[in-house]
Order: structure tokens, then sequence, then C-alpha cells
């Protein structure tokens, strides 16, 4: 039976991996829209079937979209962020202030 590796020895082993970084990167740009759309929606007092009929979607696709399980388009944020009530921002940072 092989040894056991550490959580760090392991994550240092996938992220070595050919595109590892990238595929990790848009999980990590997910669920931060996720979790803004969410937590923007709760200040509002919004449910997430209001927030879908606000946007012209589906609540299925809201809680997806919310639990990072989508890559949304710009249309689909510019969509988002009216409904809302909200200005869509979108910017390009140098690498080394994106962290």
């Amino acid at each position: 039976m092989g040894e056991r590796k550490s959580w760090s020895a392991k994550r240092a082993e996938i992220m070595s991996r050919p595109g590892a970084g990238a595929a990790y990167e848009a999980a990590r740009i997910r669920f931060e829209l996720g979790e803004a759309v969410r937590l923007r929606r709760e200040q509002l007092g919004l449910t997430q079937s209001e927030l879908a009929e606000r946007t012209g979607l589906k609540q299925p696709a809201v809680a997806r979209f919310e639990s990072g399980g989508t890559m949304p388009t710009i249309p689909m944020l510019e969509r988002l962020a009216e409904a809302l009530e909200m200005r869509l921002s979108v910017q390009f940072q140098p690498l080394r202030e994106a962290s």
C-alpha cells in the first residue's frame, strides 16, 4: 500500500499538471461571480425565482450560476447587473495585482 500524501503535496501534484492552473482560475472566477450575485440578491431580499423572473432565466439557472456551475457571457452579466440594480464593470488587471 502506498504512502499517504499531505493535502499540500497532493494539491501541488495536481496543480503541476498541464492546464490545471487555468482550470483552477476559471473555477475561481465562476465561484466569485456566483457569490457576488447571491450576496446582492439576498441584500435586495429577492428569491432565486424572483431574480430569474427579472433576468428572463429559470430558477435552476440562477441556482447553478450562484453555485459557480456556469461561466456567464457578458450579455448574461449585463442582465444580472440590471436585475440586481447594479452597473457591470469589467476590468483587466496586471497579473501581479490580480491575486
